[in-house]
């Protein structure tokens, strides 16, 4: 069974909030450049929360590692 991980609510925080700022400047009078636009500043907190608060390494000592499949 699959169980629910951060970075997919993560994924589906971006989509959803993405799709409301379509959907809201198709079904209201706001026009759909400036729903789209404060949408995506909702998405890029999303994102920023990601990368920056609940980052993808579990130590700060990880970000030191090589990746060897870059070598």
């Amino acid at each position: 069974m699959y169980t629910w991980q951060y970075y997919d609510v993560i994924l589906i925080g971006v989509f959803v909030s993405m799709a409301l700022g379509v959907l809201v400047g198709l079904f209201t009078s706001i026009p759909p450049s400036v729903s789209v636009a404060g949408f995506g500043l909702v998405s890029a907190a999303f994102i920023g929360h990601g990368l920056f608060v609940n980052g993808p390494v579990d130590d700060a000592s990880d970000l030191t590692d090589e990746v060897d499949a870059l070598n």
